[in-house]
């Protein structure tokens, strides 16, 4: 099986509409050959200050520059998103390979996934099926040209240094 992760329940949908994966579950649909789940937003995010050290719970001006060893991310504590993390990483243990979609490509939604399957520990091949429609044509048309998922790397890398840039200017200035 395939597990095809959307950026959100409706493009899911219509994605597994058209793989015919329409067998309906908690979570994701399945079906020929496919599981098609999806996030909604940011499942996981950087560490809090104090994730790194007690003192840094509270904001002052001794603790600072607050400047962690090494970043690391966690789950946004939410209920509906531990589940959905869940279900993911349920999924990616019955998978062979993941492929991302990427609809209407951004560079801030460009990283979703990747944080999503480095939480969940993903060894899994990547494929990435990047589409500017959501029509049957290039739905198609993307799943006949998935392209290495490696290949995007620096997509989220170049993501990655913003988010850590943000989160270095906000704790500390």
């Amino acid at each position: 099986m395939k597990l095809c992760i959307a950026e959100k329940p409706s493009v899911a949908k219509e994605i597994a509409a058209i793989l015919n994966a329409n067998n309906r579950k908690d979570g994701y649909f399945e079906g020929n050959g496919f599981y098609v789940s999806w996030t909604f937003g940011h499942l996981c995010t950087l560490k809090a200050p104090d994730d790194y050290k007690p003192e840094w719970k509270r904001w002052d001006i001794s603790t600072l520059p607050m400047i962690p060893e090494k970043f690391g991310i966690k789950l946004i504590e939410q209920k509906s998103i531990e589940k959905q993390f869940n279900t993911i990483t349920f999924l990616i243990d019955k998978s062979e390979e993941v492929i991302k979609l990427v609809v209407m490509p951004a560079l801030r939604r460009t990283g979703y996934w990747n944080v999503v399957l480095l939480k969940a520990n993903c060894k899994l091949p990547l494929k990435r099926l990047w589409i500017s429609s959501l029509t049957e044509e290039a739905l198609k048309e993307g799943f006949n040209n998935l392209k290495n998922g490696n290949d995007y790397d620096k997509l989220y890398s170049a993501g990655n240094a913003r988010a850590i840039g943000d989160w270095l200017l906000g704790m500390n200035a």
